[in-house]
């Protein structure tokens, strides 16, 4: 078991992947779980830069795309 205390809740879980549904935001434009290095619009969370352009936000960047250019 482990905790996990995230904006001032206290959460004890026995898996990752409970963890992981628990606490971890849902992606505005498809719907999963941002797990790792998701990008996001002030208040709105996407798994990447990708669906951000896809649901119409302009401007967010991936670190890969960062690296790349």
């Amino acid at each position: 078991m482990f905790e996990v205390v995230a904006a001032g809740r206290r959460h004890v879980f026995d898996s990752l992947e409970c963890a992981i549904h628990r606490i971890a935001p849902t992606g505005e434009h498809r719907g999963g779980r941002v797990i790792g290095h998701g990008v996001e619009s002030p208040g709105t969370f996407f798994c990447g830069a990708h669906c951000a352009r896809a649901a119409g936000v302009e401007g967010l960047r991936d670190r890969a795309e960062a690296r790349a250019a």
